[in-house]
């Protein structure tokens, strides 16, 4: 236990710094300090779903491959300057997003919050994108896809939410990662169609990493 411990101090506190240095880098828009800092820090949130004391269940392997992915999706997104990388990094995410959507509804089914966290989701995606969409040119197809499939992670994690069967701070982790993740995308989308400012990165990146990091610490507390 005190192990476990010990190595979650280690990792949090790697994390902050690695965060810090990732802030620093783009608030420079230096390319070259994103790469030193973003994919270890990305790898990081790998490392320690490995780190934890999973069981071998398709809750922990769709985990595993939408932190994959996302860690894919941030290498690319590093070159936000090309659209097409970025195109790149926005269906890595997608395909991240699938597979944390897949974990969720197998692992909790759907139930009756399931409609509810629907119809509620759906109206704030729907007026997020009325907001974002005279920036979206050629992007607002994929964009398009990317609202729904987030929207979708939120409701799955709002179904796995209330199953009274996993313990109260599995179910924390897996609501309060996902919420965190929906708002750093926001940013995300603000800083690439609408206003590119530095305090997008300083919002939302310690929101997505932070996102990572409780799905990521999740996969040890579900059967």
């Amino acid at each position: 236990m005190e192990e476990k411990i010990m190595n979650t101090i280690i990792i949090l506190v790697l994390a902050v710094i690695l965060l810090c240095g990732l802030l620093s880098a783009e608030k420079k828009e230096s390319l070259k300090g994103i790469l030193l800092t973003k994919p270890f820090l990305s790898g990081l949130f790998i490392a320690t779903a490995l780190m934890q004391p999973y069981h071998t269940g398709p809750y922990f392997y769709l985990i595993l491959a939408g932190l994959v992915f996302c860690f894919a999706g941030d290498i690319c997104l590093a070159f936000f300057f090309n659209r097409k990388v970025f195109a790149a990094g926005l269906a890595f995410f997608l395909t991240g997003h699938v597979a944390y959507i897949l974990a969720f509804f197998i692992t909790s089914g759907i139930n009756a919050v399931t409609w509810v966290s629907l119809a509620a989701v759906s109206i704030l995606s729907a007026y997020v994108f009325i907001r974002l969409r005279p920036h979206l040119g050629p992007m607002m197809g994929p964009v398009i896809a990317y609202v729904a499939i987030i929207s979708i992670m939120v409701v799955g994690a709002a179904s796995f939410a209330v199953r009274q069967d996993f313990s109260v701070q599995a179910r924390a982790l897996v609501m309060a990662g996902s919420i965190l993740f929906y708002v750093s995308d926001l940013f995300v989308a603000r800083h690439r169609f609408v206003k590119k400012s530095i305090l997008n990165r300083y919002a939302g990146l310690p929101m997505y990493f932070a996102a990572q990091f409780m799905l990521a610490f999740s996969v040890g507390m579900i059967p």
